[in-house]
C-alpha cells in the first residue's frame, strides 16, 4: 500500500472539526510545526489564489518557502510544495509512514483517530520542518477555528480573503456565523488582513481582531485602477499605505483575481514594513505575474484538440471550479468581460451537497447551451437531475454520463462554439484537465 492509499484510509473517519486529535498527534511527532514561520490564510473563496501570489512572490525573491493547499487538481503531491517543487513520492512515503505510526499508537491508546486532512497536515509539517524553510504559507482546509492548520499558535500574519455561503452544515447558516469560524485563525497580537465585503461578516472579523489586540487592515478600503483586462490577464495600479504599486500584471483573469492579488500585496507590504521580508519590486512583480492556479479560470487559447471553428482554429477552453454560488457569480462576470458576444458552450458537473440551483442560475447568465455530466465522486449529482434543473431554468441541455463522454460531446458540437467552459466541481475540472494534457 502506497502513501496516498494509506492516507485515504483515514477518510472513513470523515471530516471532523476540532484540534484535540491534531494536538495529540503533533505532540507524538515532536511538534514539527513549532519552528515554522507561518502566513495563515482562510476564506470561502480566493484563499488558494492569495496563497499562490504570496508563495510565488517570496520564492522569486530568493526565500525558501513552503505551501500547503487543497484540494489538488491532478496530483496529490500538489498539496504540499516547497521551493517551487511538489513533495516527492519518496518523501511523501517517508513522512506518511512516520505520521501513520503515531496515529496507530493513538488508536491503541484508546484515543480518537485523526482524520485524513489531519494526517496530511501532519505530513506537511514534518516535510516543512525538515526543509528548514524561511516561510510556510498555510491554506485553511475548512472554516478556521477547528481546522487542523489552526494549531499554529503565532503566525506572522492572518489573512481572511472572503466570506460567503458554503459548508453551512458545519460552519453556520448566517454570514456572521461563518465569519466567526473563519476568524478563529486570529491570534493574540498578530496582524490581520481582511478583504470581506459583507458588513455583518466584516464586523465579526474586526471585533475578533480588536478583542485579541491585533492590528486590523481592511483591504476593502484600498482602491485600484484597472489598466487592461482580457482572457490573458489583467494589469492594475494601486497604492498601499503610501507605497506605490503601479503596473501590477496578473496572468489569472478576473476582477476577483485583482482583489486576491490586492490582498496578497497588502500582506507582503506589511511584512516588508515590519522588516520580516526584504523584496525587490521587479522580482515581486515577476512572482505575482507568474502565479497561476490550475482549474481557476484557467484559459487554454484556441485549443486544437477540440472542434474547429469557422476560422480553422480550435475554440478557447476555460476550466473553472466554480463550486459555490459566490464562485459561480464571479465566473459569470469574468466570462462576460473576457468573452463578450461569443458563442459559448458550458459543460458542467456538480456535487449533490452544493446549492446547485443558485450555481446554475449564474451559469445561465453566460449561455443557454449546456452539457450536463458527473464528476467521478460518490457525492456527485446525477447528470439527469442536473440536466432537468438546467432545462427547467431555460437551458438547452444534453447529458453525458462522465467526463470523457462530455469531452467528446463538446468536441463534436455543431455549430462549433467559440468558447467551451468546463465549470463546477473541482473533481470534474481535474478529469478534464488531465484529458487536455494528454490529447
Amino acid at each position: 500500500m502506497d502513501a496516498i492509499e494509506r492516507i485515504h484510509e483515514f477518510d472513513r473517519f470523515g471530516s471532523i472539526l476540532g484540534l484535540e486529535r491534531m494536538e495529540v498527534l503533533l505532540e507524538k511527532l515532536g511538534h514539527p510545526e513549532e519552528g515554522l514561520k507561518v502566513i495563515h490564510v482562510a476564506g470561502t473563496n480566493g484563499k488558494g489564489s492569495v496563497c499562490r501570489y504570496i508563495y510565488e512572490a517570496l520564492c522569486e525573491n530568493g526565500y525558501k518557502v513552503g505551501l500547503y493547499t487543497s484540494p489538488f487538481i491532478n496530483c496529490f503531491n500538489e498539496r504540499i510544495q516547497a521551493e517551487g517543487q511538489y513533495i516527492s513520492n519518496e518523501e511523501l512515503e517517508a513522512y506518511t509512514a512516520v505520521a501513520v505510526e503515531k496515529t496507530e499508537e493513538m488508536v491503541r491508546e484508546g484515543l480518537a483517530s485523526p482524520t485524513e486532512f489531519e494526517v496530511v497536515t501532519a505530513v506537511a509539517f514534518l516535510y516543512f520542518a525538515a526543509r528548514e524553510l524561511d516561510f510556510v504559507i498555510l491554506e485553511v482546509g475548512l472554516g478556521g477555528r477547528g481546522d487542523s492548520t489552526n494549531v499554529i499558535k503565532k503566525p506572522l500574519i492572518s489573512i481572511i480573503t472572503s466570506i460567503s455561503y458554503d459548508h453551512m452544515d458545519r460552519l453556520g447558516n448566517t454570514l456572521a456565523q461563518i465569519a466567526g469560524e473563519k476568524a478563529g485563525i486570529i491570534k493574540e497580537g498578530v496582524p490581520v488582513v481582511s478583504n470581506v465585503e459583507q458588513r455583518e461578516a466584516a464586523a465579526v472579523i474586526a471585533k475578533t481582531a480588536y478583542e485579541k489586540g491585533c492590528r486590523f487592515y481592511d483591504a476593502t478600503k484600498l482602491k485600484y485602477g484597472i489598466r487592461e483586462e482580457s482572457a490573458a490577464g489583467y494589469k492594475f495600479d494601486m497604492e498601499i499605505y503610501g507605497t506605490d504599486y503601479s503596473g501590477v500584471e496578473l496572468s489569472m483573469p478576473g476582477r476577483h483575481q485583482v482583489e486576491n492579488a490586492k490582498t496578497a500585496l497588502i500582506a507582503l507590504e506589511l511584512l516588508r514594513r515590519q522588516e520580516v521580508i526584504k523584496v525587490r519590486r521587479d522580482w515581486l512583480y515577476k512572482g505575482i505575474k507568474q502565479a497561476r492556479q490550475p482549474g481557476r479560470f484557467e484559459v487554454f487559447l484556441k485549443e486544437p484538440c477540440l472542434t474547429q471553428t469557422e476560422a480553422g482554429e480550435g475554440p478557447c477552453v476555460v476550466l473553472d471550479g466554480a463550486h459555490n454560488e459566490a464562485g459561480a457569480r464571479v465566473l459569470a462576470e469574468t466570462m462576460k468581460t473576457c468573452f463578450p458576444d461569443r458563442r459559448i458552450l458550458v459543460v458542467t458537473g456538480m456535487l449533490a451537497d452544493k446549492e446547485t440551483d443558485k450555481i446554475t442560475g449564474h451559469l445561465l447568465e453566460i449561455t443557454d447551451q449546456f452539457i450536463a455530466t458527473e464528476p467521478d465522486n460518490p457525492r456527485k449529482l446525477p447528470a439527469a437531475e442536473l440536466a432537468k434543473l438546467l432545462t427547467k431554468q431555460g437551458a438547452s441541455c444534453t447529458i453525458a454520463e462522465n467526463a470523457d463522454a462530455a469531452f467528446r460531446m463538446a468536441a463534436e458540437t455543431t455549430p462549433p462554439p467559440e468558447v467551451i467552459l468546463f465549470a463546477g466541481s473541482l473533481y470534474l475540472i481535474g478529469e478534464i484537465r488531465e484529458r487536455l494534457n494528454h490529447v
